[in-house]
């Protein structure tokens, strides 16, 4: 049976008028954020915008955005990956806010029709909980702490461990090593990052003997140094062939380490990276490295909002997007 304005007016409560006017975006109506959103849920909870065959009028969309501010490099990832998000909304006229705190975004949750999640900062799976029973059309970007409550769009990192393995081995190289971080923290804990994982299990896969794992700690520059030092205490004159390093941040302070040493990139040591930064090409020797196409994340993280808020009763769902090898000079 359709939805109509009647329906939707006696469950929200207002007048028929002021729904059919909000509904076909009558500029000249004045009504409160909490009207406008109490309106639109139920229009959506009816599948009033299914029925209709058309794009929902100016959604308000709330921004999670969650880094530490401790690392520059690591945090400028996220800044670039916001303002793709800001872009992608403009482009589609519609209303974004930002918010740092997710306790400050469950107490204006009525406020929005759902919300985007960007950043690894520490949070707690009782306020993911809270914030789905208020807002549970969301999607993260790049990592998603709550699969379980939440879609996601991702850049498929374990693919592209894999691919370097591939392109090392064909190389020649057999003593291959990873260094990487551990994933965002989650009630305390940290989580095993997908990029380590994948790592080992296609090092198994390939029968690769020689692949040491240096994973540790935070995604930060001082990081990829001290595990890098950890790595030439502990191999002294059987050094790696080759390194994967999860992410540009960490090679930032993989390259000061190896420099030290006087371990010279890529005659003694290759090194295959990830993400792609701006400072990737211009390290010495500068890096090669998988780039993250953080606009069509974008695209796609906003795309799948925007039909979670049309059809509410989906499934979740989880979308993986490749990268692609930026050839530079750390292996070519």
């Amino acid at each position: 049976m359709a939805t109509t304005i009647k329906a939707i007016a006696a469950k929200a409560g207002y007048s028929q008028a002021t729904v059919s006017r909000l509904l076909n975006n009558d500029q000249t109506l004045s009504v409160t954020a909490e009207t406008k959103n109490k309106i639109l849920k139920v229009a959506n909870e009816l599948g009033y915008w299914q029925q209709e065959k058309k794009t929902p009028i100016k959604l308000p969309l709330a921004l999670l955005y969650r880094v530490n501010g401790a690392e520059h490099i690591q945090d400028e990832y996220f800044a670039y990956l916001k303002k793709a998000l800001e872009n992608v909304i403009k482009e589609r006229k519609l209303e974004l806010t930002t918010f740092t705190s997710i306790k400050d975004l469950i107490a204006k949750a009525d406020l929005y029709q759902g919300f985007l999640g960007v950043g690894t900062a520490e949070i707690t799976e009782k306020d993911l909980q809270n914030l789905h029973q208020v807002l549970a059309n969301g999607v993260f970007i790049d990592i998603n702490p709550a699969p379980q409550l939440f879609d996601s769009v991702q850049p498929n990192l374990g693919l592209a461990v894999e691919d370097a393995l591939d392109r090392l081995t064909q190389k020649g190289y057999q003593r291959i090593a990873f260094i990487g971080a551990e994933s965002f923290n989650l009630d305390g804990a940290s989580q095993r990052d997908i990029r380590e994982i994948r790592f080992r299990e296609t090092a198994r896969l390939k029968n690769i003997k020689e692949a040491k794992v240096f994973a540790q700690g935070i995604v930060s520059v001082k990081n990829g140094y001290r595990l890098c030092r950890k790595m030439l205490q502990e191999c002294k004159d059987n050094l790696p062939e080759a390194l994967i390093v999860s992410s540009d941040t960490l090679s930032v302070g993989v390259l000061q380490a190896l420099n030290e040493a006087d371990v010279k990139v890529p005659q003694d040591i290759a090194i295959i990276s990830i993400n792609n930064n701006d400072v990737s090409q211009y390290m010495s020797p500068p890096l090669t490295t998988y780039n993250i196409d953080q606009t069509e994340m974008g695209k796609l993280a906003l795309d799948m909002l925007l039909g979670r808020i049309r059809d509410p009763h989906r499934p979740n769902l989880h979308l993986e997007m490749n990268t692609n090898l930026i050839v530079r000079k750390s292996f070519y």
